[in-house]
């Protein structure tokens, strides 16, 4: 399509309430909890699905959003997850309503290369977009995204309680080092050198719960696990208020988020029952690993495109955390894996071909996987 008319996605784009989110970990996840918000606003009657476009598979660059806006001209909603290297184009073209900005971590260095020269084209685009652009839900823990946030004509900040700070090392403004003061029972990041600081929350994620900008505490009892979610979550939340939906509806939508795009799902290999999660980079492996329940572990690892090239990421993910377990490393990179595992003193198997790795297993395993393993993992599972 974007061959015969490069215009399609700006023309398919025109028209519509575009709530659009995007980020390094997360996306996928929070645009699912957003439209389930908003197909729960919208009711039964006319079918929310007619009204709502979502490119729900996480086909998220030029060309997987304007497939999935052709497939309902007619949708006067649209919530698109967007690549972190595509949203200044969607917000050029299309004038969307809500921009969520999750956060930034070393992802695919090969193709988004050093990550503030993406923080830098969302700050620019929202300068061009001046009081035309969106408003900006950001998370207010990430010093890149607020940087980047600052120049929007409003923001709705949101405090996640990242835990994950080795990628905001320096101050995106001036270059001196951050650093971090006690703030509301947390830690605050702030820049001596030029006052660049982590601003006032309106969201608030507090444990398991999520405090709106009117005092009230708010309990998502997501279906999908983790605490990042209830992180993404309070995004959501926020970008729902943002198009008009109250906590008390957008909530029950949000639980009925089992398995976005295939993250969480259980597969099936012969008479193997394995959990699937996704990991791309440090960051979500970080949260990821936590997450493992099972005595038997299979780590899937590539680098092909959609993976990054370079897998020394390798080296900065706790793999020690998975000692006495029993882990399989497997994938096209699977040799790799296993170096870094010796290192972390993991007892492992290499086992590089997938099917090989996942067939045989008596009790449930959790599979722990990079994109490209993830998406083939799905389609033998039967989750695709």
């Amino acid at each position: 399509m974007l061959k015969v008319d490069p215009e399609s996605m700006a023309k398919l784009l025109a028209d519509r309430r575009i709530a659009m989110v995007s980020g390094t970990n997360g996306k996928t996840t929070t645009t699912h909890l957003l439209a389930a918000s908003v197909r729960n606003a919208l009711g039964a009657d006319p079918t929310p699905d007619a009204q709502l476009v979502h490119n729900a598979d996480g086909a998220n660059l030029h060309s997987g959003i304007t497939a999935a806006l052709s497939t309902k001209p007619d949708a006067g909603i649209a919530i698109l997850e967007t690549d972190e290297r595509v949203v200044a184009d969607v917000v050029r073209v299309g004038r969307p309503e809500v921009l969520v900005l999750l956060n930034f971590s070393r992802d695919q260095l090969d193709r988004h290369h050093e990550i503030k020269a993406l923080a830098r084209a969302w700050r620019n685009a929202l300068i061009e977009a001046g009081d035309d652009g969106p408003v900006v839900v950001a998370n207010a823990d990430e010093p890149l995204v607020v940087w980047a946030a600052q120049k929007a004509r409003r923001t709705v900040w949101v405090d996640t309680a990242s835990s994950w700070l080795q990628d905001a090392v320096l101050c995106p403004e001036c270059g001196g080092a951050l650093r971090r003061r006690d703030a509301d029972g947390g830690l605050a990041w702030y820049c001596a050198d030029c006052g660049l600081a982590e601003p006032a929350a309106d969201y608030r994620v507090v444990e398991d719960k999520i405090v709106s900008p009117d005092g009230r505490t708010w309990d998502p009892q997501l279906q999908v696990p983790g605490k990042f979610n209830i992180s993404n979550a309070a995004c959501a939340l926020a970008a729902a208020g943002l198009l008009g939906i109250d906590p008390e509806t957008a909530i029950p939508g949000m639980q009925t988020v089992t398995s976005p795009a295939g993250r969480f799902g259980t597969a099936h290999f012969g008479s193997t029952s394995a959990r699937l999660l996704l990991a791309k980079n440090p960051a979500g492996w970080a949260e990821a690993l936590p997450l493992v329940q099972t005595d038997t572990v299979i780590l899937a690892i590539d680098s092909a495109a959609a993976d990054g090239r370079d897998v020394s990421w390798l080296w900065d993910v706790e793999y020690e955390q998975l000692a006495g377990r029993r882990v399989i490393a497997t994938g096209p990179r699977a040799q790799d894996l296993a170096v870094r595992l010796g290192y972390a003193e993991v007892e492992h198997r290499c086992v590089p071909e997938l099917s090989d790795a996942v067939l045989g297993h008596t009790e449930p395993v959790d599979i722990v996987a990079t994109y490209t393993p993830f998406q083939r993992l799905r389609k033998m599972g039967g989750l695709a």
